[in-house]
């Protein structure tokens, strides 16, 4: 025989699956503790590849600029005539500044015209403690 009795209500628990708040507040702390190490190693890295970045940028164009050299016989005007006569597709981003027209063009010391060496036009100083314009 079946009993159609119901339990009253007092008695009946339901089975819940979930989180308390305890074990919440467990997984909150760990997950702290985790971005406290990973947060500043990230934007130490992001800041180291910005230099290293930069560093690139500036190598490409002094060899683009001697190259020109060799080739033309004179200096560049400026960098536009680099990317003009196709020594570079663009002028590279100082990643610094985030800007394409922030470099600073240094003029030959015998005197000629044009573009001999080129600089960061960024303020401030890299990790290394130099200063990103002396580049």
């Amino acid at each position: 025989m079946v009993n159609t009795m119901r339990a009253p209500a007092i008695f009946v628990r339901a089975v819940c699956k979930a989180f308390t708040l305890i074990e919440l507040l467990v997984v909150l702390a760990i997950m702290a503790t985790l971005l406290t190490l990973v947060v500043p190693r990230y934007f130490g890295q992001t800041d180291k590849a910005r230099e290293t970045v930069l560093r690139e940028n500036l190598t490409a164009m002094r060899e683009s600029i001697d190259r020109f050299r060799a080739d033309e016989g004179r200096y560049p005007g400026a960098l536009d005539e680099l990317v003009q006569k196709r020594y570079l597709r663009e002028i590279p981003l100082d990643t610094v500044t985030q800007s394409r027209t922030t470099w600073k063009t240094v003029t030959s010391p015998d005197g000629k015209p044009g573009v001999y060496d080129v600089r960061s036009g960024a303020s401030g100083k890299a990790k290394d403690g130099t200063d990103y314009s002396s580049w």
